[in-house]
């Protein structure tokens, strides 16, 4: 598969609402990342108000990191309504291993609508997988191989798509299997980029139908910003790094974003 990268261009276009249940660490960088690339983000937790902004929302990112129990109730109620009214939803299950409660709660969610696309890191998918699970937060396993076994194996389980992040991506629908490389080591020393991207994946899903083409493009064009960030700030350090990244994510061209190859295996 390779990557579409007309489709920033249609996003600025359309300017989706793109509805984002954040945690408190990243929930600024991720508005700011769905405004930079041409969506209009709305950041609302709230149970009770889950059904109408879903009615006035084309996509939704769950993000179950910082969580109380009213972050899972609304991811819950927010899931539902986007199955009635057929939206995709990207969940992100953050640090999902780091508590039986964490867990539990999300295989609740799991167990009542399914995403069209659950983004994770090695360790939580161990998890997810009730795998042995020492890598928690930061991406940590360095076999590629083992990592993209990892991908297959959850989007079988779930029978959802799976983007699987770290060093390099791996997207899997359960039958096929793409690895996307590039990007910056830099990236690690930000808090949220994973989240960010779960977001820029909600985004493009809003404009692209196709949930493992707008995945893909979602994971090569982060990839891209990663390394245009560290090429501009790289030696500054991690904040002008951070604010590198959303300067890239919105003034990308497809000629910035060729050189990120997407590879099948």
């Amino acid at each position: 598969m390779t990557p579409d990268f007309s489709l920033p261009e249609a996003v600025r276009r359309t300017r989706p609402l793109v509805h984002c249940v954040s945690n408190l660490v990243a929930a600024n960088d991720c508005a700011n990342l769905a405004l930079a690339v041409g969506a209009s983000p709305i950041m609302a937790r709230a149970p009770q108000e889950m059904e109408a902004v879903a009615a006035i929302s084309r996509a939704a990112v769950l993000n179950t990191g910082t969580p109380v129990e009213d972050t899972f109730r609304a991811c819950l109620f927010r899931g539902q309504a986007a199955g009635r009214l057929g939206q995709p939803v990207v969940l992100d299950p953050v640090g999902v291993g780091a508590s039986p409660w964490r867990l539990a709660w999300t295989e609740r969610l799991l167990e009542q609508f399914t995403p069209a696309l659950l983004r994770v890191n090695s360790g939580e998918a161990r998890a997810l997988l009730h795998l042995d699970s020492r890598a928690q937060g930061v991406d940590a396993a360095p076999d590629p191989d083992r990592r993209g076994t990892l991908a297959l194996r959850l989007a079988r389980k779930l029978n959802t798509a799976v983007l699987l992040s770290g060093p390099e991506d791996f997207v899997s629908d359960g039958t096929a299997l793409w690895k996307i490389s590039g990007g910056s080591p830099l990236m690690t020393g930000v808090t949220g980029t994973g989240c960010m991207l779960s977001v820029l994946c909600g985004v493009f899903a809003a404009a692209e139908p196709d949930i493992l083409t707008a995945t893909v493009t979602a994971a090569a064009f982060w990839k891209a910003c990663a390394e245009q960030a560290e090429s501009r700030a790289g030696r500054l350090g991690p904040g002008s790094f951070r604010t590198a990244l959303l300067d890239a994510a919105g003034t990308l061209t497809s000629a910035d974003c060729a050189g990120i190859p997407a590879t099948q295996l």
